[in-house]
């Protein structure tokens, strides 16, 4: 399957700044590829470099396997900053001259004023809205010319639980109509709960990049509690223990690869015992988040 972005060695300095080093990743057509890192990591020079809005240093990258030149960069739409509307004018207005602009047809208007739950809000002066209604709006605009892929740069910043969670579906909408979303953020949640691949980036450089569902793989830890004396020596004498922590009263019980919670519920009740606890715990991706920056 061919790539829709392909990074080889993308490098961005400013002055003795290394803001991206050496970059080289792909994205591949239906992922939503979420860019993670802290703030500085190189994240938003990325994004406007694929973009055109800031001159690598060094390095190539290539749109669907061609140059990124304009006539390429009209399949892609972007919210890469607070993107500028008259407030004096209703959404519909200021849609109509985004779709003048971009040089596309009115007629996608209403479609992404309802993909973007905003139809009922379409007269109504831009300066009225609420801020997740404002990024709402701004995702519409990016889509008015029905993109392959959609770039967004860290579209929660700022919301509200409900703007959060309002973004978050729409994200999922959007994908599940075939588009391919690159989006950047520093909310590891965010990138959790969206996203099908992430890469972490560090002071500009890559530090993990892989599928967001191999998080926690192997990593399977089940919390144990049970009215007994030997629990420790029960729990080690288990095949598939790897390792035991006591935390908050708890055993936290490492497991092997291949086995899993049930299998060891099944052992204690064999020798007679009947767990009052038992949870799995996986590893979270801030876990593993905090692991790879700390490791790298």
């Amino acid at each position: 399957m061919e790539a829709v972005l392909s990074i080889k060695n993308l490098t961005k300095n400013f002055g003795r700044i290394k803001a991206v080093n050496n970059l080289s990743l792909e994205v591949k057509p239906g992922q939503v590829f979420g860019m993670l890192g802290p703030n500085g990591s190189g994240k938003t020079t990325t994004l406007g470099m694929l973009m055109g809005v800031v001159n690598p240093t060094g390095g190539e990258f290539t749109w669907f396997g061609e140059e990124p030149t304009h006539h390429v960069r009209k399949k892609i739409g972007a919210v890469l900053e607070h993107p500028i509307f008259y407030p004096y004018l209703s959404g519909q207005k200021n849609l109509e001259l985004n779709a003048m602009i971009k040089q596309c047809p009115e007629a996608n208007i209403p479609k992404v004023l309802e993909l973007v739950e905003l139809l009922d809000r379409k007269d109504d002066k831009y300066k009225t809205y609420s801020l997740g209604m404002k990024q709402r709006l701004a995702i519409a605009s990016a889509l008015l010319n029905d993109p392959t892929v959609l770039i967004l740069d860290e579209p929660t910043n700022g919301l509200d639980p409900m703007g959060i969670a309002e973004i978050r579906e729409l994200i999922k909408k959007i994908a599940a109509n075939g588009k391919t979303i690159i989006l950047a953020s520093h909310l590891l949640d965010e990138v959790q709960k969206v996203c099908t691949h992430f890469a972490v980036l560090k002071k500009g450089n890559l530090v993990h990049y892989g599928p967001v569902d191999e998080v926690g793989k192997g990593e399977e830890t089940v919390e144990v509690l049970a009215e007994v004396e030997n629990l420790n020596e029960l729990l080690l004498s288990f095949a598939g223990t790897s390792s035991i922590n006591r935390e908050n009263g708890s055993y936290q019980v490492a497991m092997r690869d291949g086995f899993h919670s049930k299998d060891l519920n099944k052992f204690l009740f064999e020798k007679g015992v009947v767990a009052s606890h038992l949870i799995t715990r996986k590893k979270t991706l801030e876990k593993q988040f905090i692991e790879i920056l700390a490791s790298s």
